[in-house]
């Protein structure tokens, strides 16, 4: 990669922004063990997923945007 193309820094954000996250994935691993085996396929996990990652965005946000400036 050329030294003058641009870098996303939304992934090095999201990197440093998870462990603020920790206990929404705590979560969503722990309802991921328990729907593992579940034989119906009706059990889920996305209310978790999406807690998990609207933390995470919520603290990159104002750190990406302060960047697009």
């Amino acid at each position: 990669m050329a030294d003058n193309e641009p870098v996303d820094p939304k992934n090095y954000l999201e990197e440093r922004c998870k462990p603020q996250c920790v206990k929404s994935l705590y979560d969503y691993e722990r309802c991921v063990k328990r729907v593992e085996n579940d034989e119906t396929g009706q059990k889920h996990c996305t209310g978790q997923f999406f807690d998990y990652w609207s933390c995470v965005d919520k603290c990159v946000a104002p750190k990406l945007f302060e960047k697009l400036k």
